[in-house]
């Protein structure tokens, strides 16, 4: 029966997506909607593309295992970009009317620059996407009680998102996105309720966590674990700002108000309810006390679901998965899109110029595609690998490359097509030095160092005399380019 009722939920969603595809008749439907979403089709495509397994099974299994404090990646620091990006850039780049975060780099400092931040943005989204497709096979492998294998798991759920975003783009993950952020928050806040009575109460699990430390959030520890602490903040916080999947959502709105209203509550909402998995999986450790200690020793990113499982009813067993493979597929949709349409207009538009509209939009289905096949594949060898720490290891990439070209880009009038390249090159260069050297990334934070070396680089870089033409074609020395 359980089955039955999800193989009916993701025939449902397939439908959902498929209809939103009729939508789709150009470029610019494809990859922004038409730039015609409403606020509340805004918010709930934000949230739902960023409460994804990572949110649900790693956030938990972090949680419980640690502190709140274990947590900061995400999701504080995953909700603080949100709502940074409303703040400071949803209304200056929402005004550009572009396509991709990469058009803007070529924009403002050329096409070597835009087609070096494309592939930095193309590349962080494998670990993103990776974490996803490894949860689909999760869960598929937990719902048949192991008879679908986690590799052909992968490959079912794969397919199911696969089919709507190939066809519909950008319209079809902000409908089927808009459902299912219904589905994750009913179904998981049903979910909480029940396990806080099989717990014996609500505050009975928050007294267990306050008395295990778990509302810990701070470093009590040397500055050493304070460095830390603050590079494992700003990994997603200003990591994720320069990725297409929030730039998609900021140029699908339908207004400059839309653009950035939308990301700053869809960040909140996302914060305040990523606690929900939180609370289940805390308890979990008091109604099942014995089966948690073995999963915590041997995948905590296990207990949520064996809680639901063993301990709930078929209806809310149901309401679970549906809100959890809402939860993935809304995430694996959308950053399943957004590399695809970077790679096309910035990439491949610079390698065949003068392609038109109909032949930019085929190539936008067959990368998704082929990216698709490749990130299953790199999902597959992954297998082990946290879904948590896959996905904030993804987001290093973009904070030490694309980061710093974006904010002093809008920012600041002097930063040149020079400063941009030695952001790029020292952040990136730095980042793999601390990388390839234990002793030097246990000394001190890899990410925040390739993040410095960038900053070190745009100042350095745009104030020395200019020798590398600018975005126009003009070398001018001392004389930063106009934004």
């Amino acid at each position: 029966m359980l089955i039955s009722f999800i193989v009916l939920y993701l025939l449902v969603s397939i439908g959902i997506g498929l209809y939103a595809a009729t939508r789709v008749h150009n470029t610019a439907d494809y990859a922004v909607a038409g730039r015609s979403l409403p606020l509340a089709v805004v918010i709930a495509t934000t949230f739902a593309t960023w409460f994804g397994s990572e949110t649900v099974l790693g956030v938990s299994a972090k949680f419980v295992s640690g502190n709140l404090g274990a947590v900061v990646e995400d999701p504080f620091g995953a909700s603080m970009c949100l709502v940074l990006v409303g703040l400071f850039f949803a209304y200056k780049l929402y005004q550009k009317n572009l396509i991709t975060i990469g058009d803007y780099y070529r924009q403002r400092f050329g096409k070597t620059v835009e087609m070096l931040c494309s592939v930095i943005i193309m590349f962080s989204y494998l670990g993103w996407v990776a974490a996803q497709i490894t949860a689909l096979g999760l869960v598929f492998n937990l719902l048949t009680d192991g008879a679908v294998s986690l590799t052909m798991g992968m490959v079912i759920g794969t397919a199911v998102v696969l089919i709507y975003t190939l066809y519909g783009g950008m319209w079809s993950v902000a409908m089927t996105d808009f459902v299912q952020m219904i589905v994750i928050v009913l179904g998981l806040s049903a979910i909480a309720w029940f396990a806080a009575d099989l717990a014996g109460g609500a505050g009975r699990v928050i007294d267990y966590a306050v008395t295990e430390g778990k509302f810990q959030f701070f470093p009590t520890g040397d500055g050493k674990e304070w460095l830390f602490f603050f590079a494992a903040a700003i990994t997603m916080m200003l990591g994720s700002i320069p990725q297409q999947d929030v730039f998609q959502r900021v140029m699908s709105s339908n207004s400059a108000s839309t653009a950035r209203k939308g990301p700053i509550i869809g960040g909140i909402c996302y914060l305040l309810f990523a606690f929900i998995p939180m609370f289940i999986v805390a308890a979990a450790v008091l109604v099942m006390p014995d089966v948690t200690k073995g999963l915590l020793a041997d995948d905590p990113q296990k207990v949520l679901p064996t809680l639901v499982m063993q301990h709930m009813p078929v209806a809310l067993q149901v309401a679970f998965f549906g809100a959890l493979l809402s939860a993935i597929m809304s995430t694996a949709s959308a950053t399943l899109l957004a590399p695809s349409t970077t790679f096309v207009e910035n990439i491949l538009r610079n390698l065949r110029p003068g392609m038109s509209d109909a032949q930019t939009l085929k190539a936008m289905r067959i990368s998704v595609l082929v990216f698709t096949g490749c990130v299953l594949a790199y999902a597959i060898t992954m297998q082990g690998t946290s879904i948590y720490d896959m996905v904030s290891g993804a987001y290093q990439v973009p904070l030490v490359g694309a980061f710093v070209p974006l904010v002093f880009g809008l920012y600041w009038k002097r930063a040149t097509t020079q400063g941009a390249l030695l952001a790029i090159v020292m952040g990136i260069g730095v980042w793999l030095l601390f990388m390839a050297s234990p002793m030097l990334s246990e000394a001190f934070p890899q990410q925040l160092a390739g993040v410095l070396a960038a900053l070190v680089g745009m100042v350095a870089g745009s104030l020395a005399p200019q020798w590398l033409p600018d975005h126009k074609g003009h070398v001018t020395h001392y004389q930063g380019s106009a934004a």
